[in-house]
């Protein structure tokens, strides 16, 4: 069917890019590097490490169009869940490495041989909690990440209702009359806004990483 086929620019960028096309991998920087950038800052909230991520991302694509599969999506979603991929890796690590410092661990560096197991038990619970800690402050950006593509890569008609209601406050009345629809129009653009929005919270299919770059992407 037709409708199965890839997008043309997607499918003739991805052998392009199989052939080694330097030129390939300028255009499509130029179209994505402000998706992927924007989504990894959203994640990491650090420009430096939004910068490192976007570079993974094209330094992978460039090393495995292969990866890219057609039947799966557009391109864009799948830089997206690169970029994605890679910035929650990141901000995992920056975590991991913040948890592990021994700074804390016992700031006296002596007591009672008795208090070794109560000690033990206690860094035991902060260990869970931080882990706990981690994995939560990832959820709640991934969520704030997927919603930002989401607006991001939705018909325009539906964005400019959304941005109308809760960006501006606008009622749906008031977003009708600045759209110039009818109000039935600007319900349904702001009811299907908020259906593609709310699939933010669903967390995307876990996929093995594949490797290089720190072991994700």
């Amino acid at each position: 069917m037709a409708n199965d086929a890839p997008p043309r620019w997607d499918r003739r960028m991805q052998q392009r890019l199989a052939r080694g096309e330097a030129a390939a991998l300028g255009e499509l920087y130029d179209r994505f590097a402000s998706l992927v950038h924007n989504l990894a800052h959203r994640v990491l909230d650090d420009e430096e490490a939004a910068d490192r991520v976007t570079r993974e991302v094209f330094g992978y694509a460039w090393e495995n169009p292969d990866a890219y599969d057609p039947k799966q999506g557009t391109l864009r979603s799948w830089i997206a869940t690169l970029a994605h991929r890679q910035a929650v890796h990141r901000l995992r690590e920056a975590e991991a490495r913040a948890a592990a410092d021994p700074a804390g661990d016992n700031p006296t560096g002596d007591g009672p041989a008795e208090d070794a197991a109560t000690g033990d038990d206690l860094a035991g619970g902060r260990a869970r909690r931080t882990q706990e800690d981690i994995e939560e402050k990832i959820r709640e950006a991934s969520v704030a990440a997927r919603a930002d593509y989401i607006v991001t890569s939705m018909p325009a008609p539906l964005r400019a209702a959304l941005e109308l209601a809760y960006f501006d406050r606008r009622d749906y009345r008031q977003t009708a009359a600045e759209l110039g629809v009818t109000e039935d129009e600007a319900r349904r653009r702001l009811r299907l806004g908020l259906q593609l929005l709310s699939t933010a919270n669903v967390p995307p299919p876990d996929a093995a990483p594949p490797p290089g770059y720190g072991r994700a992407l």
